[in-house]
């Protein structure tokens, strides 16, 4: 299986009122090539914080982390948002779609500005079409239900085809049965598509359905585990 994604003893601080605290502590993870991988651990742990690292929206305090053995920190700001455009989908709990656009245009929007080989629109199409959305395309955000709005994210971090999906929370804002929804899309996603997922969750019955789960407490990983199968 080949490695993607290597953390070296990370470790995140940050400073307050002459106070250093720790987010993270020596943590190491390894992801490799279409896993489908859940974080759990208490609030504060340090899962999101492990997630905006991996995904690059933010930096290390100390450690290295790489991306086929190549360091991410010696690449500028150009090259580490083209990094993330090529290899990177985020899927947040709050959704984060823009208000005024319609669920095809917030799917289009990664894309605004980017050179690709593909028609942008007729990708957008696809994938709401792909997440169950075919009739909302001119919906508004404000037009559409949480579990629906969802899916217009996760199309959108979709679009272009990333090699991991970066997943914080995204069932947490949703009632049981539409969680339920999400999850079974994330993980058909990672089956028939063969993109990687790092899903953070507070979810036990959900992080057992990964294949591995790696479980944080107080900045550090304190198990990294293999799960048989599927529930």
């Amino acid at each position: 299986m080949k490695t993607l994604i290597e953390c070296r003893q990370i470790e995140k601080r940050f400073k307050g009122d002459g106070i250093e605290t720790y987010a993270l502590r020596n943590v190491n993870l390894t992801l490799n090539e279409g896993e489908f991988v859940s974080i759990i651990g208490p609030s504060g742990s340090g899962k999101s914080t492990l997630l905006s690292i991996v995904g690059t929206l933010d930096t290390p305090s100390a450690g290295e982390m790489l991306y086929e053995k190549q360091p991410i920190s010696q690449m500028n700001n150009k090259k580490l948002a083209d990094f993330r455009f090529e290899n990177i989908g985020f899927i947040f709990q709050q959704f984060h779609l823009i208000p005024t656009l319609t669920a095809l245009e917030n799917i289009m929007a990664p894309l605004f500005g980017r050179k690709v080989s593909y028609d942008k629109k007729q990708r957008a199409e696809q994938l709401l079409d792909l997440v169950g959305l075919k009739d909302k395309s001119n919906s508004l955000p404000s037009q559409l239900s949480g579990g629906q709005q969802q899916r217009v994210a996760i199309a959108r971090a979709l679009v272009h085809e990333p090699k991991w999906l970066l997943a914080d929370e995204p069932t947490g804002n949703l009632d049981t049965d539409t969680g339920e929804i999400i999850f079974q899309l994330i993980l058909s996603l990672n089956k028939e598509k063969g993109c990687g997922v790092l899903f953070v969750t507070h979810d036990p019955s959900l992080a057992e359905r990964a294949n591995r789960k790696v479980e944080m407490r107080d900045g550090e990983i304190i198990s990294d585990t293999l799960v048989i199968q599927h529930a």
